[in-house]
């Protein structure tokens, strides 16, 4: 018989809601307790019914959950997480990770010291699509991987900024709030990422952030891409608009990534691989094959994994060193769009996915 997991949610705001949510549709969990400072929220989540606490001090000196989900403002995370792992409690920290890659190497040390597991947040790694996709490209389907381009264009409306004026500021622009999701799946995808070249555009709305930036990828395998985020295009190419995740969104038939290679390509997530026929030849016809995949939601998806690394059944999907390496890579194109110089970044000792390769 499985015991029951009692996990804690910290933040009650629209994401900390969301998975609370979830929770409901996972067998073997319970919702504990909510954490949360501010009054509204909390008494929002006491009028669902959850037992609240002010702080993650107050919850742990009452309560001993089995895992804590950290669904509060990025600042928070490091001070968070480190209170959790010190105290042998397994998280999930909503993505990014951190504020900077070197805070959340800090996570990383202390769950390696700890032996406590850290699950990081970017829950479309968890989306079946996703996995359907990593599949076709680890196998050599596409042949050896040779580029990827990843659009991200969509309009934010000016009542989103004036509801939250923090995301008019420095730091609160697209690359860093939006890019890291797309960057997370392109590494997930494609490998790892060890050059960066970049340019960004200050928001046409007089923000103090830039409202479009786009960057060049150059990738350990030898390939290169691209990926160009904004938020002030009114445009169907996106995650949100085509991945049907989230139905908040409207529903596009088109898709944001081309990912091609020696012998075919592939876009997502409509998973269509393009090709000629027995050989690669632009004489010759290309047709597209659709490849069936399962559908469900991820972010529950998230939580089910969550509770098998809570189990020690297996390893994170997204650990704190895998949210640390795509945080580095949006530090590095926010560097390289200011010196306007390409960045380098180390190459792991262990890439997240092999290099695709075949003969052809």
């Amino acid at each position: 018989m499985v015991t029951t997991l009692k996990l804690a949610i910290a933040g009650y705001g629209l994401v900390g809601r969301r998975h609370a949510t979830a929770l409901a549709h996972i067998d073997g969990t319970a919702l504990c307790a909510v954490v949360e400072p501010d009054k509204k929220s909390a008494d929002a989540a006491r009028a669902d019914g959850w037992r609240v606490f002010s702080d993650l001090d107050s919850l742990f000196r009452v309560e001993r959950p089995d895992g804590v989900i950290l669904a509060t403002p990025t600042p928070l995370h490091r001070e968070q997480a480190l209170a959790c792992l010190d105290r042998s409690c397994p998280i999930l920290v909503e993505k990014p990770v951190c504020v900077t890659a070197a805070q959340a190497q800090q996570i990383v040390e202390k769950s390696e010291s700890t032996g406590v597991p850290v699950l990081v947040g970017h829950h479309r790694r968890h989306n079946p699509l996703v996995h359907k996709a990593r599949d076709i490209i680890a196998n050599g389907e596409l042949g050896t991987l040779r580029s990827v381009h990843a659009q991200c264009w969509f309009y934010k409306p000016d009542a989103y900024f004036d509801a939250a004026p923090w995301r008019k500021e420095q730091g609160a622009g697209p690359v860093s709030v939006n890019l890291v999701h797309d960057i997370d799946l392109i590494r997930y995808l494609c490998g790892e990422i060890t050059t960066v070249q970049a340019r960004s555009a200050p928001s046409l709305r007089g923000y103090a952030n830039e409202d479009l930036a786009v960057a060049i990828l150059g990738f350990a395998s030898g390939a290169l891409g691209t990926v160009t985020v904004s938020d002030s295009i009114a445009a169907p190419w996106s995650w949100e608009m085509t991945s049907h995740e989230y139905p908040i969104y409207p529903v596009t038939a088109q898709s944001c990534y081309q990912i091609g290679g020696s012998r075919a390509s592939l876009s997502i997530p409509d998973l269509k691989i393009w090709h000629h026929g027995e050989t690669p030849d632009w004489w010759t016809p290309i047709s597209a094959t659709s490849v069936p995949r399962d559908s469900s939601d991820p972010l529950v998806n998230q939580i089910v994994h969550f509770t098998h690394v809570i189990r020690g059944e297996t390893p994170p999907l997204v650990s704190a060193e895998e949210g640390r390496r795509t945080l580095a890579v949006i530090e590095a194109i926010q560097t390289s769009a200011k010196s306007l110089q390409m960045v380098h970044l180390p190459v792991p000792a262990r890439c997240n996915v092999p290099a695709p390769q075949a003969n052809g």
